[in-house]
């Protein structure tokens, strides 16, 4: 870690300390409602810390979880629209390999008469009875 970034982090630590020092001293403390009774003094510092902790443990395993679900959606996602492009690609093949009959007649008169190797030919006309 850059020798800036933990001066930083050191000053803003003392900086919120000054601040929690200066509002139990000069202002009113913390106060919590629960159910209509109002806690304060250390009681409700007490309160406010536990509770705002377990909120922020709470939100963190929260997003935990959000993170892994939305992970194996996004991934699940992908497969399918890997599949569906697959399946896309098979589907035009087989509605347009009808259409290709007439070209594909050129192109094996093609193979069979000028293609083959002139050896080939002659051995399937020597081979020919008369």
């Amino acid at each position: 870690m850059n020798t800036n970034a933990k001066k930083l982090i050191f000053a803003a630590v003392i900086f919120l300390l000054a601040i929690a020092a200066c509002q139990s001293i000069f202002g009113d403390g913390m106060h919590v409602n629960i159910d209509g009774d109002e806690f304060d003094g250390p009681v409700g510092a007490v309160l406010s810390v536990f509770f705002g902790g377990a909120g922020i443990l709470l939100a963190g395993l929260i997003m935990t979880c959000v993170a892994v679900f939305l992970c194996l959606l996004f991934a699940g996602l992908g497969i399918l629209a890997v599949a569906g492009v697959a399946l896309a690609a098979v589907i035009v093949m087989a509605c347009v390999s009808p259409l290709l009959l007439p070209l594909l007649i050129p192109i094996g008169l093609y193979w069979i008469f000028v293609s083959r190797p002139r050896k080939q030919r002659l051995q399937a006309t020597l081979q020919q009875p008369v």
